[in-house]
């Protein structure tokens, strides 16, 4: 399991530009599949990553880059700004 953590955090940078240039290609790219194209996007990079991580199976690269995909959105929406409320609970007054 370390591995695939270790392999992950390796994935989440390459992920998380590979969704952002896909953000920038799609000029009408609904934020709500964002996180979805990320999941993809890290499957796959884990997939093709294997002269990487010989020591790890298939299954536990795919895991990886799933892991990364998830982590990526996450680790974008950190440093994402955001302005305006999303609902009752977060209305600026």
């Amino acid at each position: 399991m370390n591995e695939v953590l270790l392999f992950a955090s390796v994935l989440v940078g390459v992920v998380t530009a590979l969704t952002q240039i896909i953000k920038t290609a799609v000029p009408h790219l609904s934020k709500n599949y964002v996180p979805l194209i990320a999941l993809c996007l890290g499957v796959l990079v884990g997939a093709a990553a294997y002269p990487f991580a010989e020591g790890l199976d298939l299954t536990a690269r795919l895991w990886a880059g799933g892991f990364a995909g998830l982590a990526s959105t996450g680790l974008f929406e950190i440093g994402n700004e955001r302005k305006g409320s999303t609902g009752k609970f977060g209305k600026v007054r």
